[in-house]
Parts: structure tokens; C-alpha cells; sequence
């Protein structure tokens, strides 16, 4: 890391250069870029070969990986920039993470060795540099069908797009279109959706349930992920992750709301997310296949439903307590809004927890599902 560390401080005074000094900003801008992209993993956790790099991760999607992006919206309960939340960050601030710290687009760019943290795309404090190295759209609530954004008070999901767009516009203003080409293509993108849709839009509102079964509302969420997919490979993106649906009917609030008194359990949702994954896996196998990509293209599906499942069903022999509920509050209806400093509660010690709020898992259950992830999907990205 203090190779990388190095780079980026040079980098980051180049871009200091560049702003006092207009007239050679192209030409230092390009300089800067070529630096940062120079920069190997060399204390990553993941060692790559000589001839492959990764200089930045792009994240889409909801509350697994939102990281800020919700703090301004003041009229919305997805927000979570507020105690207890955020008490293991470094120093303890709540930053719009939905967990007791940092979250997996965090744990991504540090097991790659590309920096701690990844910044959240609004961020009034975002620095120019971070640009360079992957930022991140998502935002909490939001899912593939807009009704689960509007149940939430969030901008629908075209929104991160638009926001993405706007990035690539104003890094190849900074950069040139060659770089930014090799920028889209190098670097890794990451999805993670269909939470909100199959809990909230589905089951808990019923307003899809009513007009549609499980099985034809799935295709119409595959379809939407894989148009998604799509305008960011339209967009030069090449290395592509989705991350399916987890065992849904096991996070607490789906326990306190249909597991009765033993805290069971949903099997409807369960197998709701499996069916959900099996079709997304379908759709993504056809497309690589399919002969209209460029041959440099990976589309790969991340499962979390199983290692997520294997963890709540094993969670002793990971080190936790506590898997049924989550350690904010009483942890069973609690998140966002309903988490919150007055309540007292609160457990003192969120390692000892699967879940730190009613729906999202603790830092220390995403940092163990990151490593995995990226020990068991990185080759299939290169």
C-alpha cells in the first residue's frame, strides 16, 4: 500500500498543480491519470498478474453499498448519517453507511489495494483525485422497478446512471476520451439490487404481488437489470459484476414479521430470492455468450445467497452470537430512522452480530462475504 500511497500523493499534488496553474491543465491531468494507473495492488490481499490492472471500482445499486449518497435527502427515512450508525468508522462518524462502519464497496477497493474507502459520488467533500480511482452511485431504498424507489423517497435507479454519465463527461474533459476509454474498460463495476423490489415492492406493500406472481414479477426484474447491464457496457464499461439476491427471509425484520415466536426462517422469501437468481444467472450467461460483446467483456454473477446462508446458519463457527437479530435497538424492526442514538437497546458490541440493524449486516459479516467474493469471482473479471 505505500507504493500506492505514494503515487496517489503525487497524483494528488499534480492535481493541485493543475488547478493554479488552467493553461497546462490537459497535460498534467493526463500525467496524473497515467500515475494513478501505474499503480499496482503491490499490498493488496489479492495479488494480480504483471499485465493486469484494476485502477478503479464504479458501485450501483442500494443500501449493501451506499455509502453517502442518501445524506441529502432530508424528506427520506433511507438515510442512516446519523448514531449509532457508523460508531466502528474511523472515528466514529456516521457517514450515510447503512452499518456500524464500512460496508462492501469499502472492503472491495481495500482487498484490491486501490484505497480504504470509496467515496460516495455526492459527497460535497468528494476530492478531484478520488475521481480516478472509483466512486459510487448507489443509493439506499432504490431498486430495479421505480416503485420501490418512490416506497422509499429515493430517486429511481435511472438516476445513478444519469450521475454516472455526468462522471464519465467530466473525467474525459480531465483526462482525453483515449484515457478514459482504457479507464472504463480496466476497471471493475459493481451491482448490487433486487432487495427492495422482492421485500418491499413484493411482499410487504403486496402492490405487485396483486398484479402479478413471483415468477413473471423475477422476469421483469431480470429484464430491467440486464438493460441496465447494458447501458453501462454501451457506456465502455467491460468488466461487469451483479451481485444476486440474498437469503432474503432470514435478515431479522423478515423474521420478526412472518417467523413467529421462534423467529423462523421465510421460505417464501427464500426461495423468491433463488428463483430471482436462477434467472438472473440465465440472462447473464446468454448475454456473455452471445456473441454481441467484445471479446475483453465479463459479465459475472457474485452469489451471495449461499455464502450469506451459510454464515446465518454457521454463525458460531465465524465467530458470532447473535444471527436473529440485529444489534441496533432490539433488532428486530429497527433501521434507518428507527436506529437511532435514543434508543437504549443498542448492543455494545456489534462483532458479536450477523446484522447490526433489522436488514443490514454488521462491518465485520461484510468484510468475511468481501474476502470470499473476491477470492471466488476475481479471476472470472480478467
Amino acid at each position: 500500500m505505500k507504493e500506492n500511497r505514494v503515487l496517489r500523493e503525487k497524483a494528488s499534488s499534480v492535481f493541485s498543480m493543475a488547478r493554479a496553474v488552467p493553461i497546462f491543465s490537459i497535460t498534467v491531468l493526463v500525467a496524473c491519470f497515467l500515475l494513478l494507473f501505474a499503480a499496482e495492488p503491490t499490498s493488496a490481499r489479492i495479488q494480480l498478474l504483471a499485465n493486469e490492472s484494476i485502477p478503479a471500482i464504479f458501485v450501483f445499486g442500494d443500501s449493501i453499498l451506499d455509502t453517502g449518497n442518501n445524506n441529502g435527502l432530508l424528506a427520506s427515512p433511507c438515510r442512516s448519517n446519523f448514531p449509532p450508525y457508523g460508531r466502528a468508522f474511523d472515528g466514529g462518524v456516521p457517514t450515510g453507511r447503512f452499518s456500524d462502519g464500512r460496508v462492501p464497496s469499502d472492503f472491495m477497493v481495500e482487498e484490491l489495494g486501490i484505497k480504504d474507502t470509496l467515496p460516495a459520488y455526492k459527497d460535497p467533500n468528494l476530492k478531484l483525485e478520488e475521481l480516478l480511482t472509483g466512486v459510487n452511485f448507489a443509493s439506499g431504498c432504490v431498486g430495479f422497478d421505480d416503485l420501490a424507489s418512490k416506497l422509499g423517497m429515493v430517486p429511481p435507479l435511472s438516476q445513478q446512471l444519469r450521475e454516472f454519465n455526468d462522471y464519465v463527461n467530466k473525467v474525459k474533459e480531465m483526462i482525453g476520451e483515449e484515457a478514459m476509454a482504457k479507464l472504463l474498460a480496466k476497471s471493475i463495476v459493481i451491482i448490487s439490487l433486487c432487495s427492495n423490489d422482492i421485500v418491499q415492492a413484493y411482499f410487504n406493500s403486496h402492490i405487485r404481488e396483486l398484479q402479478y406472481d413471483f415468477s413473471t414479477y423475477a422476469d421483469i426484474l431480470v429484464k430491467s437489470a440486464t438493460t441496465f447491464l447494458m447501458e453501462l457496457y454501451s457506456i465502455g464499461c467491460r468488466r461487469i459484476g451483479m451481485f444476486g439476491a440474498p437469503p432474503l427471509g432470514c435478515i431479522p425484520f423478515i423474521r420478526t414479521m412472518t417467523g413467529g415466536v421462534e423467529r423462523m426462517c421465510s421460505e417464501r422469501h427464500n426461495q423468491a430470492s433463488q428463483l430471482y437468481n436462477s434467472k438472473l444467472i440465465s440472462s447473464m450467461n446468454s448475454l456473455q455468450s452471445s456473441g454481441n460483446l467484445d471479446p475483453d467483456a465479463r459479465l459475472v454473477y457474485l452469489d451471495l445467497y449461499d455464502p450469506m446462508m451459510h454464515l446465518i446458519v454457521n454463525y458460531r463457527s465465524y465467530g458470532f452470537e447473535v444471527a436473529d437479530k440485529g444489534c441496533c435497538g432490539m433488532g428486530q424492526v429497527e433501521m434507518s430512522v428507527l436506529c437511532n442514538k435514543y434508543n437504549p437497546y443498542t448492543c455494545t458490541d456489534g462483532s458479536k452480530y450477523v446484522f447490526w440493524d433489522s436488514y443490514h449486516p454488521t462491518e465485520k459479516t461484510y468484510k468475511l462475504l468481501v474476502s470470499q467474493c473476491i477470492a471466488g469471482y476475481l479471476h472470472s473479471f480478467l
